[in-house]
């Protein structure tokens, strides 16, 4: 179990996991220090921001239970120091440590100071600092906004005029599900939910931006643990042809040392070594087709959406009288397309 978060994993009867939960519990690092397990990345211009553990005064998340009870208690919270003026300038920090596709974040959020900005928000689904979603809230403009991130160009702002008071604590709430996305600021849905198909998971990571020095608390994320891509698309396309005898995907892990089965009707499969066969696939661009007594097998390449070779798919289908070469091919081929419409590279394909 890694110190920076208590990991609480919800198990179903069928030993499958259906959801887990993250507690971030910046009480775990010494102050003054940035936290381990994220990294400080900088979007837009700039140098990359100023992240710390410091203490601050934090109101409970529940009422207090007596009159006596303190309204406010002191506590490690994680802090955006920098105060860049830069105008297109958004320090991140993205939590490494996890991929997330379906979630809802839930955080608190205090803007501190700031002369140019004083903002704060979360950063979801980042593929990388030039491409991913945001929602923050700003007390200088006094608006909670969302914006899209793709190849470095923002979108047009969504979100309504809304005081948000510097000084003050603020619960924000992220939910991703599918290509919906639902933003609430302190419990109300001032944002209509939104339906975008960008991207369907990425990192999480805090936000700020300009001279905005900003704290963020009490965050959790609960979340449904994703399936690598590869797994994904040989259980869709299992369900979607279930006359298919078997389906099988060859590729690289992350290590990409060996060719393995990274996905399979077979579970019991998985992680075993391709053979010649597959690596002449992938090498070559070449197909391969094998015939038995009641099946043929077809193994093709499987491209990514720039024309590279990142797998060898094997497709098994049942034999028929007559059954030739060139028309197991045809059968097998819009399989294969159909998942390649998928692939945008090999990072993809195994994340």
């Amino acid at each position: 179990m890694l110190s920076i978060f208590r990991c609480i994993a919800l198990i179903l009867v069928s030993a499958k996991i259906s959801a887990a939960e993250l507690s971030f519990d910046f009480s775990q690092f010494p102050l003054n220090e940035s936290p381990r397990g994220f990294r400080s990345a900088i979007s837009g211009q700039g140098k990359p921001g100023e992240w710390k553990i410091v203490l601050d005064e934090v109101s409970p998340l529940l009422p207090p239970l007596t009159p006596q009870a303190p309204v406010v208690t002191k506590k490690p919270v994680l802090a955006q120091l920098s105060a860049d003026i830069t105008d297109e300038h958004f320090p991140l920090l993205i939590f490494e440590e996890e991929t997330f596709g379906d979630f809802t974040l839930t955080t608190r959020f205090k803007t501190v100071r700031g002369t140019v900005e004083q903002m704060a928000g979360i950063a979801f689904r980042i593929q990388d600092e030039k491409n991913y979603y945001y929602v923050r809230g700003s007390s200088l403009g006094n608006n909670f906004r969302f914006f899209k991130v793709v190849n470095g160009q923002r979108s047009a702002a969504i979100g309504p005029e809304v005081e948000i008071p510097k000084g003050a604590w603020h619960e924000l709430i992220v939910e991703c599900k599918g290509n919906r996305i639902r933003c609430l600021l302190n419990g109300k849905e001032v944002i209509p939910i939104l339906t975008d198909s960008s991207f369907a998971a990425g990192k999480i990571g805090f936000w700020t931006k300009s001279d905005a020095v900003s704290y963020f608390g009490d965050t959790k994320v609960v979340y449904t643990p994703l399936e690598i891509l590869a797994k994904v698309l040989v259980r869709e396309m299992l369900l979607k042809y279930p006359r298919l005898v078997g389906l099988k995907m060859y590729a690289f892990p992350k290590d990409k040392l060996n060719l393995r089965i990274v996905a399979s009707n077979n579970v019991k499969e998985l992680g075993f070594s391709g053979t010649s066969v597959e690596q002449d696939v992938i090498d070559h661009d070449s197909i391969y087709y094998d015939k038995e007594n009641q099946t043929v097998a077809v193994t093709l390449p499987l491209h990514d959406r720039n024309g590279e070779t990142v797998a060898a798919v094997r497709v098994t289908m049942k034999s028929f009288k007559g059954q030739t070469e060139q028309n197991a091919i045809a059968r097998a081929q819009p399989i294969v397309k159909e998942m390649e419409g998928r692939v945008r590279s090999s990072r993809d394909l195994m994340e």
